[in-house]
């Protein structure tokens, strides 16, 4: 027996969408029945059953061609660590706004758009028991992390100026398990990404808004207040990995004392995770 194909929910585009947050969230929005146009400077091996448009997310003419029909843009194209300013600012600032410029020229309605911890790195880690909220104040701890405020920036620009509704994730330890001590409150699973990025893009989130993206952590300190309002309900709990995290000489899950003193850890160290392009 075929098995039932989904309700389809709209054509969106996906900038980056051959990197590896990408390669997260693509099969579940897929499952979840939206059609796919990803947008990358090269296709992948495995196009993951997506059309492709191959090109820069500078080229005006080719972002306005990809983004033509699309309920949303799901603008992920970045560098991913620090690097020098003439680079993050080119790519991850001036990137953004090609990409917003693009959507609202082609008539796109909403921009989802990814941001991250190291926007707001430097703030302390709270209390135990107090959680911060979504939209705590930016202290970027990076040139990373200034180019991802600037993201936002750019957001509730186009979300007032423009009318576009405007969802930015701040991504906090997306990897596939937790690896150390800070991310048993930072992680963010897989699977979770999938349900944040198709929460995002819901008709519950309108206007401009600011998401933790976070997974449901036992020992989380990250507000899931904002994902909530949107209909993000995560299900993994970095606490299930606990246990099989290298331990320090007390004991205690290593991790460094960025860890335990800024939320955005080590990048907010004198020598921060820095950015290496493949060759």
């Amino acid at each position: 027996m075929t098995e039932p194909q989904p309700a389809r929910r709209g054509r969106i585009a996906l900038t980056g969408a051959a990197g590896s947050l990408a390669r997260d969230i693509i099969p579940h929005l897929r499952r979840c029945g939206y059609e796919l146009v990803c947008l990358d400077q090269a296709e992948p091996a495995d196009p993951m059953g997506c059309e492709w448009v191959i090109g820069s997310i500078h080229d005006a003419d080719r972002l306005r061609e990809a983004f033509a029909g699309c309920a949303a843009v799901v603008h992920l194209a970045g560098i991913p660590l620090e690097a020098s300013w003439e680079e993050i600012s080119r790519t991850n600032i001036d990137g953004t706004q090609a990409v917003l410029e693009a959507a609202r020229a082609a008539d796109v309605p909403k921009a989802v758009l990814a941001s991250s911890i190291h926007a707001t790195g430097y703030t302390p880690v709270p209390a135990e028991g107090d959680l911060l909220p979504d939209d705590v104040p930016v202290r970027p701890n990076t040139f990373y992390g200034v180019s991802k405020a600037a993201v936002e920036a750019l957001g509730s620009l186009y979300a007032d100026r423009h009318g576009l509704d405007v969802v930015c994730l701040r991504i906090a330890s997306r990897f596939a398990r937790p690896e150390n001590e800070r991310m048993l409150s930072t992680w963010l699973s897989p699977a979770d990404a999938g349900r944040l990025f198709e929460a995002a893009l819901s008709e519950a989130a309108k206007g401009f808004r600011i998401v933790w993206g976070v997974s449901r952590n036992t020992r989380g300190y990250l507000s899931p207040d904002g994902g909530r309002a949107i209909g993000f309900f995560p299900e993994d709990d970095a606490e299930a990995y606990a246990g099989e995290l290298p331990a320090d000489a007390a004991g205690a899950a290593q991790g460094s004392e960025w860890d335990r003193r800024c939320i955005g850890g080590v990048f907010s160290s004198p020598e921060p995770p820095m950015f290496s392009p493949r060759a």
